[in-house]
């Protein structure tokens, strides 16, 4: 085997013996799933292998959904077991790819391999059923010989339907098992070292230690090889029991028929890497186990996608979850482990983890890995117990796909702007019917935006959901509508404030403000009417029955400054409740940055400066929020502060504010900050102050002051500053200490003036005048 192949063969994770599933959300993902009017999917076979359970996933809409390249979307999931803690390690991986021919379909059944099977003899333009891959991906990757470097356990991976890339470890019969045209061993295995039409978008891992390696391996910027022979040749050799080769050596000497003079010879061919950027990679947001539910701040684990600038017709999107144990050390455990016939324990040593003084000792007592192992926990007696492992799961990954989406190109009158989507996640039914999937919401839940930018509300539903499930309106119909909220009943109380701006909607009320009076994102009325009845043309009634599932209002620049909390009316009854949402224009420079033990470095805008977090600094994922407060533009903020200045004190720059305002770094580590300062001003430093102590407390930091331009470190959030205090106030206090001292010596000289006896007592008791002196 070559030197290439055996160094990733290591990359498998090893997964938990549990039905670690993942369920994406955003855009809505399919789990196999189609338009089937029942819980479980028809068939979970149609695309791709999920190894989820069979309730997931949504109903595929009436129209694909699209998005403008450039504008950023939300990426929501659910996965079962734990991220980022202690328990386990844990890798998602998300991809998307984007092709002519890629589709929903119109059946639940699996697309044929044989061409006869198909409209035209071409199952790649067939549009009865769906596809993902083409077939010439899976025809590649069934005739070619599966990677032997890799650990396999004690799989059984003998005879002839097992020896191609179409079966692994967890999936040993993948040739008589189909998913569509998936490639069994590319889905496995990441980085896969064979092409894929598969590009990176991002790696969250909670072994960051591999992020380097992750981006310098990724097809987004590195070519991949294949022994590429034609087609039919693959189809004969298939038929001969010989598979195409899997490295560049093999493939030099490769004929077929090996006795024929005329044999078809392979040739190792570069496949060019996707010549986009090298995928985002760090930590993974924490989740706990066996919890298919939100992340620790109360919102599903997400991850904010900027689209791609590409318009290459329809596009799907697909995250794979990986859940391994410490039991043994995956990434450099390889075929040499493998048990030498098939009923034989794997060749791993467990005897230190379990403190046996040597492998033979350990395997007397049944500790070895293999599948059902029997062990004694006694030295003496039949105290036999059984483990319930399948290693063919100790080594499983999991995956969603979203339904069919495509990027457009922005038009001239987009080209320049800032373009929020706004979604839709779940589907229609209470928590116990829908799960795993989960109930309405909007996506994101919590939208910040600054004035000038674009907000495009479209989402779509199903009309076959199960008929049985509660909601309102027809029975298994989705909609979703907007309206304003109406404004807070009674006082929240001191220190509720959304941001600079008026707030409007309250979500304490479940009544929407009236239209006529609704100043939702100043929106025109025909607008607000789209929203909130979905289509004007046509007359619905008051749960929207007649509108169609999808609906789309087209990109919308919002410039009225505000705080908006809107509602679904259609779903926000007893069973669907509470489909509500907060949008926030503010002028406030703000970013929102994910850093972890990488590092990263924020630059901020309008060279205000820069915030730089090198390696090592934080101890895991943070979630950073960096914001600008403007002197010129943010006055009740600026007076409020204003009111802790000293006498001569005034601001020399901007406030920079980082959150948390609690200690970010680890101990001895510091977080670098540059900031944009004034140059008309004199003696200038730096102060840190929290908002959470109303700015009454000013703390000086250390600062290195170098024309415009101040540097300094902390470990903290906060709310930063540069102050000048002028010379001018200290000229006058001195010039009134002079002037206190005249006025004492002159009215001293007048006093012994009229009172010359005093004078004279005075100078005869000198050691008295030194002691009142």
């Amino acid at each position: 085997m070559s030197t290439f192949v055996r160094k990733l063969m290591i990359l498998v994770s090893m997964i938990l013996e549990v039905h670690g599933d993942i369920y994406l959300h955003t855009p809505r993902g399919s789990n196999n799933r189609l338009n089937e009017n029942g819980r479980g999917r028809a068939k979970a076979n149609r695309l791709f292998d999920s190894q989820n359970n069979n309730r997931g996933g949504y109903n595929v809409g009436p129209q694909p959904m699209y998005y403008y390249a450039g504008s950023k979307l939300q990426i929501q999931w659910t996965n079962q077991h734990s991220c980022s803690d202690k328990n386990s390690h844990c890798e998602l991986i998300i991809q998307y790819m984007c092709g002519p021919n890629i589709r929903d379909g119109t059946s639940t059944d699996t697309i044929p391999v044989d061409k006869a099977k198909c409209a035209n003899a071409d199952c790649n333009t067939d549009e009865k059923y769906g596809m993902h891959e083409d077939s010439t991906h899976y025809q590649r990757c069934l005739y070619r010989k599966r990677n032997l470097g890799l650990f396999t356990a004690d799989q059984n991976m003998e005879g002839k339907n097992k020896q191609s890339a179409a079966s692994t470890r967890q999936e040993n019969n993948g040739r008589n098992n189909r998913y569509g045209y998936e490639c069994t061993e590319e889905r496995d295995y990441y980085p896969y070292w064979h092409p894929s039409p598969w590009k990176d978008i991002a790696v969250l891992t909670n072994t960051v230690g591999r992020c380097a390696h992750y981006k310098a391996e990724s097809e987004n910027v590195k070519s991949r090889w294949q022994c590429v022979l034609p087609l039919d040749t693959l189809e004969k050799m298939d038929a001969a029991n010989v598979y195409a080769p899997n490295n560049a050596q093999d493939c030099a000497n490769f004929k077929f028929p090996a006795n024929d003079p005329q044999g078809v010879k392979g040739e190792w061919k570069e496949s060019s890497a996707h010549g986009i950027p090298s995928p985002d990679c760090h930590e993974t947001l924490y989740s706990r186990d066996n919890h298919l539910g939100n992340g620790v701040d109360g919102y599903a684990n997400r991850y904010n996608w900027t689209l791609p600038d590409i318009d290459q017709g329809k596009c799907v999107l697909r995250i794979r979850y990986n859940i391994s144990t410490n039991d043994y050390d995956g990434w450099n455990t390889d075929s040499t482990k493998n048990p030498d016939k098939n009923g034989d324990p794997t060749k791993l040593d467990l005897s230190a983890k379990f403190g046996f003084s040597n492998s033979t000792e350990a395997a007397k007592r049944g500790y070895v890995f293999k599948g059902n192992p029997a062990v004694k926990i006694f030295d003496e007696g039949n105290f036999d117990f059984q483990l319930a492992i399948d290693t063919s799961q100790f080594g499983r990954t999991f995956q969603d796909r979203s339904h069919t989406f495509s990027i457009r190109r922005r038009p001239d009158s987009l080209k320049t702007a800032t373009i929020h989507n706004i979604n839709v996640s779940g589907k229609r039914g209470n928590i116990v019917q829908v799960y795993p999937a989960v109930e309405y919401d909007f996506v994101p839940n919590i939208l910040e935006m600054r004035p000038g930018d674009f907000v495009h509300f479209q989402w779509t539903g199903s009309d076959t959901n199960p008929n049985n499930n509660d909601g309102q309106g027809k029975a298994g119909s989705d909609r979703n509508n907007v309206l304003l909220l109406r404004d807070k009943n009674y006082p929240e109380g001191t220190g509720v404030q959304y941001g600079p701006a008026p707030t409007f909607g309250h979500f304490g009320n479940n009544y929407p403000k009236n239209i006529s009076d609704s100043q939702f994102l100043g929106l025109t009325k025909d607008d607000l009417l789209k929203l909130a009845f979905l289509n004007t043309d046509i007359k619905v009634g008051p749960n929207l029955d007649e509108a169609s599932p999808y609906f789309d209002l087209g990109p919308r620049q919002i410039t009225q400054l505000g705080t908006y909390h809107y509602v679904s009316t259609r779903n926000n009854n007893f069973s669907n409740r509470d489909q509500k949402g907060r949008i926030m224009v503010t002028d406030v420079v703000f970013i929102d940055d994910a850093i972890g033990r990488l590092g990263g470095e924020v630059v901020l805008p309008d060279g205000f400066g820069r915030v730089q977090v090198d390696p090592g600094v934080f101890d895991g994922l943070t979630m950073l929020r960096l914001e600008v407060w403007s002197r010129s533009k943010h006055k009740v903020k600026v007076d409020q502060i204003s009111k802790s200045l000293t006498a001569g004190e005034k601001f020399a720059s901007d406030f920079l504010i980082m959150h948390p305002e609690s200690v970010l770094t680890q101990p001895g580590k510091v977080i670098k900050v540059t900031l944009t300062v004034d140059t008309d001003k004199s003696n200038i430093a730096i102060y840190r102050s929290s908002e959470t102590t109303g700015f009454s407390v000013w703390t000086k930091i250390e600062a290195d002051i170098m024309g415009d331009m101040a540097h300094f470190k902390t470990q903290s959030g906060g709310v930063y500053v540069a102050k000048s205090h002028s010379h001018t106030v200290l000229i006058v206090a001195l010039v009134l200490s002079l002037l206190v001292v005249v006025l004492v010596i002159v009215g001293g000289i007048c006093y012994f003036r009229k009172n010359p006896n005093k004078w004279k007592k005075l100078k005869k008791s000198p050691k008295n005048l030194q002691d009142r002196i």
